[in-house]
């Protein structure tokens, strides 16, 4: 399986929202072996073999906005 590299942009206030963030996604462990998440930069990257939909829709569900999001 191959690894993905995913960029969003994602409106985050506050450090409450980039852990909401991370807590999502660190349940997707062993399958996202990788979570880069900068507040200062209102941006996520995930290093994953999980398909983009799947992390989309995980950090969605936290309920915060996301401008953008790509695979890299």
């Amino acid at each position: 399986m191959s690894q993905n590299h995913y960029h969003f942009e994602v409106v985050m206030s506050c450090e409450g929202c980039s852990n909401a963030i991370n807590r999502v996604l660190t349940k997707l462990k062993p399958d996202v072996s990788e979570i880069r998440i900068s507040l200062e930069n209102q941006t996520v990257d995930v290093y994953t073999t999980l398909p983009y939909e799947t992390i989309y829709d995980k950090i969605s569900k936290t309920g915060k906005e996301i401008k953008s999001g790509k695979a890299v």
